[in-house]
């Protein structure tokens, strides 16, 4: 077996689930407040229930792009044999908590971004359907944000790979 790999893969399985865990925590408490807040949206709301099942699954396909670059930051922190393991782990905490801080941010702001375009080009009020309890809007609206985090998910993935700190390497 080999150890780095099998640690590398376990660092993963960590990684993705505390992320995951926490942001749609986050993201759940936060949207479930302001639909209560703003919206009075009650219980048992089967077209909120879906606007926010949709809003969690595009918070998690954004955030699952974090993955790889954490990874690049582990084989780069890593392979330089100089540091500790201690001073490894510390820096790829910091550098992974920066990397999902950032897609957590860029996910939330292009849900807002999207749902206020599409909110101000139709001649309807989806957040009162909504709380009026129309799947049919909420099903349309979630497809909006899952369609578009699927088109910026790279963008925000090259973003991040961007800002990993890979070595420079000379020409010879």
């Amino acid at each position: 077996m080999n150890t780095k790999i099998a640690l590398l893969a376990l660092i993963e399985i960590i990684s993705a689930l505390s992320m995951g865990v926490t942001m749609l925590f986050i993201t759940y408490k936060g949207l479930k407040y302001l639909a209560i807040k703003r919206y009075s949206i009650e219980k048992n709301n089967l077209a909120y229930s879906i606007f926010m099942s949709g809003v969690l699954l595009s918070v998690g396909i954004m955030m699952s792009g974090v993955v790889d670059p954490l990874l690049s930051v582990f084989r780069v922190l890593s392979s330089n044999s100089s540091e500790t393991t201690s001073a490894i782990l510390f820096s790829f905490i910091f550098n992974g908590g920066k990397y999902i801080a950032i897609a957590y941010v860029l996910s939330v702001i292009i849900i807002i971004i999207g749902v206020s375009i599409y909110v101000n080009l139709t001649p309807i009020d989806e957040f009162k359907e909504i709380k009026n309890n129309n799947i049919g809007v909420a099903i349309i609206v979630v497809t909006i944000i899952i369609t578009l985090t699927l088109m910026s998910k790279d963008g925000v993935i090259l973003f991040i790979e961007s800002i990993v700190p890979y070595p420079n390497l000379s020409p010879r």
